[in-house]
């Protein structure tokens, strides 16, 4: 790490344990991974004054209630004894630490916060719920929603993602601050799992299943967030940002990619 952030120009600082059913899997692996790991980057990054831009995750809101949520607003977390919140708090440590970094020490950084970043090349293993979606409708399995499938959600298309991401890093007034990148049209995820069977033309059936079926000994675990909803006014008003995919082609385009053998539009 110290020879590639010497080398480098911009660290764009990607890399987590992610997924709910990772987390819940391996806890201790988790946390160390996303804590220390953000620990040495910044350090290094400090050693040679390299700008890093730190994506950070809407997890961090926690039970935000159901209304846009704005990089000011208070976060709301559940138990400790909740696994589930583990990563939510870690990656809250690697902005503290990001932005401690850049108060005490004059590091460039800049915190993204990313609202469920799907499409092309992403699978569905770590339980992302659209790949999911979408592999369960092509093979003619059972589409199956957690719950009640009312959950909302808003997914933000890679390319949106990616384009940002680089404006933001290249931007002097970013740098010390936190901003939340997403697609501000929401849908549920019952919504979601009757678009993609109608997408895919698939004869599956939507199964709905309890979270004591979906994560089994591990759901106790587990706590469901309600709602997630991007305020994205403040990369608006610094970049002109504006979401180019919308919920329909978004589920296309990665319904074509899983369709012609991962070889599909990227």
């Amino acid at each position: 790490m110290a020879r590639l952030i010497r080398n480098c120009d911009i660290v764009y600082h990607l890399a987590a344990a992610v997924g709910v059913k990772f987390i819940l899997a391996h806890k201790v692996e988790s946390m160390l991974t996303n804590i220390a790991g953000t620990e040495i980057i910044l350090k290094l990054a400090d050693k040679d004054h390299k700008k890093v831009v730190l994506t950070s995750t809407s997890e961090v809101y926690g039970k935000h209630i159901c209304s846009p949520a704005h990089e000011d607003d208070d976060r709301i977390m559940g138990s400790t004894n909740v696994s589930r919140w583990s990563y939510s708090d870690a990656k809250a440590v690697d902005e503290f630490l990001a932005l401690a970094y850049n108060k005490e020490r004059k590091l460039p950084v800049v915190v993204v916060r990313l609202f469920n970043v799907v499409g092309p090349r992403q699978i569905g293993r770590y339980g992302m719920v659209l790949p999911r979606f979408i592999e369960e409708a092509l093979s003619g399995k059972p589409i199956i929603v957690y719950d009640d499938g009312l959950q909302v959600r808003s997914f933000t298309y890679v390319k949106d993602v990616t384009r940002a991401i680089v404006d933001l890093s290249l931007e002097k007034k970013a740098e010390g601050e936190i901003f939340n990148i997403g697609n501000d049209q929401p849908i549920t995820i019952k919504e979601l799992a009757a678009k993609v069977k109608e997408k895919t033309r698939s004869s599956s059936e939507i199964k709905y299943i309890s979270y004591d079926q979906a994560y089994g000994d591990r759901s106790a675990d587990f706590e469901e967030i309600g709602c997630r909803i991007p305020d994205i006014s403040k990369i608006k008003t610094l970049l002109g940002y504006q979401p180019q995919y919308d919920i329909e082609q978004i589920i296309e385009n990665t319904i074509e990619y899983f369709a012609n053998g991962k070889k599909g539009k990227r």
